[in-house]
């Protein structure tokens, strides 16, 4: 077999007050040609298995950086497959069962950086049979900074693993095209500094320096929010899809802001950027993941741009505050969109989506 080659694409990117804004890293590998065709039946089979039932497979979750938090205030850490395991479904909404077939995105949020993003999407192909480089990474920082102390783990070095987040889209090589100019520039959440006055939005402001939290401890936490998204192209139809991948400050749950003087989109706290925007209007499909910390956010909050969400069920404990808006048909779920057992702090959320 041909050795694989590899080639990682950074580009800088600055916002409009010239801070030097995210590294938008994405890994290209040129993967080998099979030296026999025995050696890639597995693969080739649901390839063809997947273009023959026409059915994009996109799943959303905060993955916590694969650390799950205990009621008792220890945590525990999952493994990238153990955490698959439990968050892929088949057509009838069953985990483990033969009919799990390879999804097309994973929309996730709290992973560490690029590093992590790779890992988890290289186990992923592991996981069906494809070789490394097959699952690509996007991640709005590629190394972000640390911030917090504990992150609500007994033992330091769980909560460490947490103090770096960012959010990424995964996406299946095979069957998803990625032109580097269809990656967005990251752009920021809003919130309500705390001492400010909401005063009915007034009082919001971008989530981003200067505004972001006082002291050293959560200086960079604002880099968590930071979102991102592509517009990719469905090999086998040329289909434009839009994902975007997001995650609110815990302060919206009280007050939903979106920048400056502003509550979002259907006062969810939720707005898009302009470069995102941009992907989002040349698009056929239409997906957002988020973690939106607020509850009670309607189906109906995207539907201005097309979008409907999916799954009611709680997320978080008791509580839905993650969400999966789609623009295309989706199939029925016999378990309302959400996967219970996910290994996360996070239920995922997925859409089945025929085309």
């Amino acid at each position: 077999m041909a050795p694989s080659t590899r080639q990682e694409c950074a580009l800088p990117l600055k916002n409009r007050s010239g801070w030097l804004a995210a590294t938008v890293a994405v890994t290209l590998l040129a993967l080998p040609l099979p030296a026999t065709a025995a050696t890639s039946t597995t693969a080739d089979n649901a390839d063809t298995a997947a273009a023959a039932d026409r059915v994009l497979r996109v799943y959303n979750n905060n993955i916590e950086n694969l650390v799950v938090n205990n009621a008792d205030g220890t945590c525990t850490r999952v493994s990238g497959p153990d955490q698959l395991t439990s968050m892929l479904v088949d057509d009838n909404g069953q985990k483990g069962t033969s009919g799990v077939a390879a999804p097309d995105l994973l929309i996730v949020q709290q992973v560490r950086g690029t590093g992590q993003a790779e890992a988890y999407a290289n186990q992923l192909g592991t996981k069906f049979g494809y070789p490394a480089g097959t699952y690509r990474a996007i991640v709005a920082w590629t190394d972000p900074e640390p911030w917090g102390s504990t992150h609500k783990c007994s033992d330091q070095s769980l909560g460490d693993l947490k103090k770096k987040q960012t959010n990424a889209i995964i996406w299946n090589s095979r069957t998803l095209n990625l032109a580097s100019d269809d990656i967005s520039k990251y752009w920021s959440a809003g919130w309500l500094k705390p001492g400010t006055a909401y005063n009915n939005g007034a009082g919001c402001t971008l989530y981003k320096p200067p505004n972001n939290d006082d002291g050293t401890t959560n200086a960079h936490k604002w880099k968590r929010t930071s979102a991102i998204a592509a517009r990719f192209t469905i090999k086998a139809t040329g289909t434009s899809v839009f994902a975007a991948t997001m995650h609110l400050p815990e302060q919206n749950r009280q007050n939903a802001c979106a920048g400056d003087g502003i509550t979002g989109i259907s006062n969810s706290g939720i707005h898009i950027g302009t470069d995102a925007t941009r992907l989002m209007n040349n698009s056929t499909i239409r997906i957002v993941g988020i973690d939106a910390n607020r509850t009670g956010l309607a189906a109906s909050t995207l539907s201005s741009f097309g979008m409907t969400g999916y799954g009611s069920k709680a997320t978080s404990g008791s509580s839905k505050i993650d969400y999966i808006f789609i623009q295309g048909t989706v199939q029925a779920s016999s378990i309302d969109y959400t996967v219970s057992g996910t290994k996360s702090n996070h239920m995922a959320l997925y859409g089945f989506i025929t085309y």
